[in-house]
């Protein structure tokens, strides 16, 4: 098993082993590891403050690490030369673009950086951006910022991507663009590191999910592997709220627990929800004359298993100072 675990570490295009990084007392990355090889998406997932931003920052090469190491293609990227990070395409929440610069311009001069660049103008137009080209960048929307912020990040054809929330502030249609194209890169073997709170972008691209709350890597996995760790349950609503007497028959009628999740709501908590669990809480409540007013079997998504896995007391303080 050693072995397998060295020959894969060796194909990572990034690997990330113990990485730590602190700000006076305050450490804002402690021990993080985690692996994205070529094909593959791994999404990095926390709340704000978590640390993510700090953590990605030191695989792009921006800021150095306190402890445990960071190698992106081989090499320390806070030393990789220029022709190392080249290969790296990075998607930045701040830009970086000159305000008068137009989205035309600013791809096709990325593009002059590489020996073998897609072509700007077709990258241009399958984004969405045809209708802005010649608009100066402060001039457009947050979404086209975004979508031309994606461009430049690949049209160096990079082996790595390193995507800062790519889909945030985009409509549908311009979601699903992004969505189509990181596939595609994935599918030609490129390895893709992205950041996000869109849940549902996560469940349809990412091959890997790691959890990093408070600096740490709390949980990590395929979404069917996180969705599995929290069973699902059903849960309903009443048109009133059960008094003690009437929550004691329900469960001797259940033969499980409930408990109260909010006002006149419930949560059957020792059981899975299975049809004869449904017909007898049907049946209680015809005898008692009470009217379910909704129900339904959740827990297996992977929103309701980060919202478990963050809750609402894993908000650190911002991750910087800056």
């Amino acid at each position: 098993m050693a072995a397998t675990r060295g020959a894969q570490a060796a194909d990572a295009a990034i690997v990330v082993g113990g990485l730590t990084k602190r700000y006076g007392a305050r450490t804002v990355v402690d021990s993080v590891s985690l692996e994205v090889r070529p094909g593959e998406v791994v999404a990095l997932l926390g709340p704000n403050g978590a640390g993510k931003t700090t953590t990605v920052e030191i695989i792009e090469g921006y800021r150095r690490a306190d402890g445990g190491t960071a190698r992106v293609l081989g090499s320390d990227p806070w030393r990789a030369d220029r022709s190392q990070r080249a290969r790296v395409g990075l998607m930045l929440q701040s830009g970086g673009f000159d305000m008068r610069a137009r989205p035309a311009e600013t791809v096709r001069q990325y593009a002059s950086f590489h020996a073998d660049p897609f072509d700007p103008d077709r990258l241009i137009d399958e984004l969405g951006l045809a209708t802005v080209a010649r608009t100066p960048y402060r001039r457009l929307s947050g979404g086209e910022r975004q979508r031309l912020a994606f461009a430049v990040a690949l049209v160096g054809r990079p082996d790595v991507l390193i995507l800062d929330e790519p889909t945030a502030g985009l409509d549908p249609i311009a979601r699903a663009a992004v969505r189509e194209r990181i596939e595609g890169v994935r599918r030609d073997g490129r390895a893709i590191l992205l950041t996000t709170h869109e849940l549902t972008d996560v469940e349809r691209i990412a091959d890997r999910i790691a959890v990093l709350v408070a600096g740490r890597i709390i949980a990590s996995g395929t979404v069917a592997e996180l969705a599995a760790r929290r069973q699902r349950r059903l849960r309903f609503g009443l048109d009133r709220a059960l008094d003690a007497d009437e929550r004691d028959r329900l469960e001797g009628t259940l033969a499980a627990s409930v408990r109260t999740t909010g006002e006149a709501t419930y949560e059957v908590i020792d059981t899975a929800p299975t049809p004869a669990l449904v017909a007898a809480l049907a049946a209680w409540c015809d005898g008692a004359g009470r009217l379910v007013t909704w129900s339904r079997a959740s827990g297996g998504s992977l929103e309701e298993t980060y919202l478990e896995l963050v809750g609402p007391s894993a908000m650190p303080e911002p991750e910087t100072d800056r």
